[in-house]
């Protein structure tokens, strides 16, 4: 097995395919590098195909007419992205851009149509994550809906903590501008939410190194107002 079909294979979408698959896989995959800041795509763009994740972090977004920015969902090495406009040929419904140096597989539309003809277990894998999406969707419109941003934050703070194996002591994996619009409001606000934890006794600051001071508290205010 060829270093890339090894990746392929180990990824969400892909997983559990077999070797000729994997192969067909790599050989429609182009790879592309972006620079920090760098866009993939604007919102409106045509849906020309999808994108796998080799290295790096890429924040998919849209901005309202008055260019406030909502961070939709952040990717890193591994994710998938943009199969659903892939599929069905229309537009991007979102921008997204490199938030570092990033590495992709591109897997152009109609090549990927004709082997999806041809591989039902890839099309079941398809639908897995497609469900996977609408998950996550419907977590940020509950988040969004239900939640105040001291909330949103300590939801956030628990995620960060988890995904590091639910350590005590997590740094800011995003800039804080960046972070206001990942959780879907503006850095001033974002700053007095920090500040309210922080006068809880639920967090200390130090920089971008957070720490959990009061687990069980920081789950409850993230639940509480769901």
């Amino acid at each position: 097995m060829s270093p890339l079909s090894n990746f392929l294979s180990q990824t969400m979408i892909f997983q559990d395919l077999p070797l000729d698959q994997l192969e067909d896989l790599e050989g429609l995959a182009v790879i592309k590098s972006y620079g920090k800041g760098e866009v993939l795509f604007h919102q409106g763009d045509a849906g020309i195909g999808f994108f796998v994740i080799q290295s790096g972090r890429v924040k998919v977004f849209k901005l309202s007419p008055q260019g406030k920015e909502q961070i939709l969902h952040i990717f890193g090495q591994g994710d998938h992205f943009a199969e659903v406009p892939a599929l069905d040929g229309k537009c991007f419904p979102a921008s997204a851009a490199a938030l570092e140096s990033s590495e992709l597989l591109f897997f152009p539309r109609q090549p990927f149509l004709s082997l999806l003809e041809q591989r039902p277990s890839l099309a079941i894998n398809l639908l897995k994550s497609f469900a996977r999406h609408l998950r996550r969707f419907s977590n940020l419109v509950d988040s969004l809906a239900l939640q105040d941003v001291p909330a949103r934050l300590a939801t956030y703070l628990l995620n960060l903590s988890g995904e590091l194996n639910n350590v005590d002591i997590i740094k800011l994996d995003l800039p804080k501008n960046q972070l206001a619009a990942r959780l879907g409001t503006i850095p001033e606000t974002l700053s007095r939410a920090f500040s309210k934890l922080n006068r809880a006794g639920l967090i200390s600051m130090d920089g971008i190194e957070i720490t959990l001071l009061d687990l069980e508290n920081l789950k409850h205010l993230a639940n509480c107002d769901r």
